[in-house]
C-alpha cells in the first residue's frame, strides 16, 4: 500500500543514516540531543517523489488518463513544481518501467509494487524504511531508490542505505518468492545518473549478521564508540562533537613548514585532510553565531556584530529616470540589460555629481549577523532572545 511521503515515519537507526551510524554507532546517542529539522532540499525532493509516483501509477495502468490528469493539477498548485521537475520525474519512471519491462520478459507475472515499507529490524532494532520501487521476478528481487539531488552521483555498490533495504525487501517477500538475488538501484534523474548493485541474498545476509546487527545493537544501547570522517557532515551532532573537534585540531596542528619544503606526499596529504578541517571549523562558526544570535548563548572572547554590507540603490528605475533626465545616455549608465553598479556609476558620474544626483536614493542595508573577536571595533549587536526579553520588560 502506497504511503504519503510528507508523512514517513523515520526509524532511529535510518537507513538512510546508516552509514553514519555504522561508522560512529556512539553518534546515535548524541543525535537524540537534536531537534529534526526539514530544509527546502527535503521538502523538494518529497514533491518530487509524490509526483514520480503518480506518474508511475499513470504508465502502470493504476491510474485512468483522467483521474492523472485531475491529481497533476494538485502536484502543479505545488511550491515546488515545476515543468523542469516533471520532465527529470518522467525520465526516472521511464527508467522503471524499462526495468519492468525486463523483468515480465523473464518472469510473466513479475510484481511492481510502489512505496512499500521494508521491515529490517531482525537485524536493526526496530529499523525499517521506504522502497521507492520494489521489481519481484522469480528469484530476483530489485529496490529502485529515487535521489532527487543534484550534488554527486552516488553509487549503490556497497551503499549501506540500499542493502538495508534490500534486507527489508528480501524478509518480507522471500517466503513467497524464493529470492536467491537481490537488485539495488539508485537514479538520479539530475544528473543522468544509475547505478546498480546485485549481489546473492546469503551475501547479504551475511553482512547484515556480521557487520550491520553487532554495530546496530551496540548504537540502540547508547554506545561508547566515536570515529570522526566524511560521515560526520551528515550528523547533527557535528558542530559540538568532541571527537570530530580533537580530530580536526589534530589535523590543525600539523607542524606546517614552508611549500616548497613540504614533500609532494605531505602536501597530497594536507590537500586531503583540509576540506574536512574547513567543513569542522564552518559547522561550529554556524552552530555559534545561530546560538549567540537567535537564542542569547554567549562565548567567552566572542559578540555578534553587523558583518559587512554593500551599498545598493534603493530603486533602480527611478535612479534610472532621474539620470536620464540629468542629460546622460542609456549607455553611460547601464550595463548590458541592467543599471550599472554603484562603483561603476560613480566612476561615470564623477563623485560629487553622484552625492548630488544620486544621495537620497542610496542605501546601505545591514550586514548579515557575524561573530567577531571582542577587540573588533564594532558595536555588539543583541540576540534575538535578549530582544524578545526586553520586549517582555515593556509590556
Amino acid at each position: 500500500m502506497s504511503q504519503n511521503h510528507s508523512e514517513r515515519s523515520h526509524a532511529k537507526l535510518s537507513a538512510s543514516g546508516s552509514s553514519r551510524w555504522l561508522a560512529c554507532p556512539g553518534s546515535v546517542a548524541l543525535e537524540s540531543e537534536y531537534p529534526d529539522v526539514t530544509t527546502s532540499f527535503a521538502e523538494e525532493g518529497t514533491a518530487a517523489h509524490e509526483l514520480s509516483e503518480l506518474i508511475l501509477q499513470h504508465k502502470l495502468g493504476d491510474l485512468t488518463k483522467r483521474q492523472f490528469s485531475g491529481r497533476l493539477k494538485k502536484h502543479k498548485a505545488g511550491e515546488y513544481y515545476s515543468q523542469e521537475m516533471y520532465d527529470h520525474c518522467d525520465n526516472y519512471t521511464d527508467l522503471v518501467i524499462e526495468r519492468v519491462n525486463e523483468a515480465k520478459a523473464k518472469t510473466q507475472d513479475a510484481q511492481v509494487l510502489l512505496e512499500q515499507r521494508l521491515d529490517f529490524s531482525q537485524w536493526v532494532p526496530d529499523g525499517f524504511g521506504t522502497g521507492d520501487v520494489l521489481v519481484i521476478a522469480d528469484g530476483v528481487i530489485e529496490v529502485i531508490d529515487l535521489k532527487y539531488g543534484k550534488g554527486v552521483p552516488i553509487s549503490a555498490e556497497n551503499n549501506s542505505q540500499m542493502r538495508l533495504y534490500g534486507l527489508g525487501a528480501y524478509n518480507e517477500y522471500d517466503m513467497l518468492y524464493d529470492i536467491e538475488t537481490v537488485r539495488m538501484t539508485i537514479i538520479q534523474p539530475r544528473l543522468d545518473s544509475v547505478s546498480t548493485e546485485e549481489i546473492s541474498a546469503d551475501e547479504l545476509l551475511k553482512w547484515a549478521g556480521d557487520v550491520v546487527k553487532p554495530t546496530a545493537e551496540d548504537a540502540a544501547q547508547g554506545s561508547d564508540v566515536f570515529e570522526a570522517g566524511e560521515h560526520c557532515r551528515f550528523c547533527k551532532a557535528r558542530a559540538e562533537c568532541r571527537v570530530r573537534a580533537e580530530a580536526n585540531l589534530e589535523l590543525a596542528r600539523h607542524e606546517f613548514k614552508e611549500p616548497a619544503l613540504l614533500s609532494p606526499e605531505e602536501v597530497a596529504d594536507i590537500l586531503a585532510k583540509a576540506a574536512e578541517l574547513k567543513s569542522w571549523v564552518d559547522d561550529v562558526e554556524s552552530h555559534a553565531l545561530d546560538q549567540a544570535h537567535n537564542y542569547g548563548v554567549t562565548y567567552p572572547g566572542w559578540k555578534v556584530v553587523e558583518g559587512r554590507s554593500n551599498r545598493i540603490y534603493s530603486d533602480k528605475d527611478v535612479v534610472a529616470d532621474l539620470l536620464i533626465l540629468e542629460g546622460y545616455s542609456e549607455e553611460e549608465i547601464h550595463k548590458p540589460a541592467e543599471l550599472k553598479g554603484i562603483t561603476d556609476m560613480q566612476k561615470v558620474l564623477g563623485k560629487k555629481q553622484f552625492d548630488s544626483i544620486l544621495k537620497d536614493h542610496i542605501i546601505k542595508p545591514p550586514g548579515k549577523p557575524k561573530l567577531a573577536p571582542e577587540s573588533d571595533k564594532r558595536p555588539a549587536l543583541s540576540s534575538a532572545a535578549s530582544a524578545a526579553e526586553d520586549f517582555k520588560d515593556g509590556e
